[in-house]
């Protein structure tokens, strides 16, 4: 009898055990990140909101080797429940579309086709936009005029051109932007994409590429050319969430919106110059960020 009776119990405490644990995994929202500090961040920020307004619990897997390549996949079999994804990346690499939308367009036709074909919502753009342009010394704008990729044409082999070695050889990069602009350099360097803002410092080269937001950009003594015949896609950042999960978790779809244009280039630039030059913690900067929009308490610590 006490036999039978210690049986069950422990078949009890298993059960419970395992009940635990099926309860904590479906409460548990999966996020995914790219490698990168912006995505680092962006990560910490959506956990954040998500457990500050929920009683859902977040775990973050940060810098997934390949970024969307693998991440997507991922995302379509429920490995991941949400991550950060830029619409240029989900228009170019994943629908394989080469015609460029504004970006309500964009994003309306990203929404329907990735329903569609992946069971996947894009919610809330950020605000900023993480694309390519082209950047000059702010010495170098106001003795030329410059303020336009155009303007750069008016001046035929004056400019060194300096980029990272992939620009030079991917699609949509050097060799078509200098068609589309009719633009001529004196020469052009491939360099390290650590070195090109120390390259820019010390004369070496004169113009370069960049990407909006990134954090060395933020203090820097450069100015952004508009790329005013629209060559390069934009690169708008935006939720993507698995529909599964927003069925099981109908709250939490209000909880992202709360991303919805509360960032701009600049900020956006600021919070990586936090992370990648004063070496702050991902976390750190997020936390610091929310409560400036009023998103988090600012009488709590959340930790670093």
């Amino acid at each position: 009898m006490k036999k039978n009776m210690k049986n069950g119990l422990l078949a009890l405490f298993i059960g419970l055990v395992l009940l635990s644990g099926c309860e904590s995994k479906k409460d548990t929202i999966h996020i995914a990140t790219k490698p990168m500090s912006e995505q680092f961040i962006l990560g910490e920020m959506l956990a954040l909101l998500i457990e500050e307004n929920s009683d859902l619990h977040v775990k973050i897997t940060k810098g997934v080797g390949g970024g969307t390549s693998n991440i997507h996949p991922a995302m379509v079999k429920g490995d991941f429940d949400l991550y950060p994804e830029y619409t240029g990346t989900g228009w170019l690499v994943i629908l394989k579309k080469d015609t460029l939308l504004p970006l309500d367009q964009l994003f309306s036709e990203l929404q329907k086709e990735y329903s569609r074909e992946y069971g996947l919502k894009w919610v809330a753009p950020y605000g900023f936009n993480n694309a390519y342009s082209l950047a000059v010394s702010n010495e170098m704008a106001k003795k030329y005029n410059l303020k336009t990729f155009s303007d750069l044409a008016l001046y035929p082999a004056l400019f060194t051109f300096g980029a990272e070695y992939d620009f030079y050889e991917i699609n949509d990069g050097y060799a078509d932007l200098c068609a589309y602009y009719n633009l001529k350099f004196k020469k052009n360097l491939d360099m390290d994409i650590g070195l090109k803002y120390e390259a820019m410092k010390s004369g070496k080269i004169d113009v370069i590429n960049i990407f909006t937001t990134d954090g060395q950009l933020s203090h820097a003594n450069l100015t952004v050319l508009k790329d005013d015949k629209h060559f390069f896609p934009s690169y708008y950042c935006a939720t993507i969430v698995r529909e599964e999960t927003l069925k099981e978790h109908p709250e939490l779809e209000r909880i992202l919106e709360k991303m919805n244009g509360i960032l701009t280039d600049q900020e956006m630039a600021d919070m990586n110059y936090k992370v990648d030059v004063e070496h702050r913690t991902e976390r750190e900067v997020a936390v610091e960020f929310l409560k400036k929009k009023g998103l988090l308490n600012p009488q709590l610590s959340y930790g670093k």
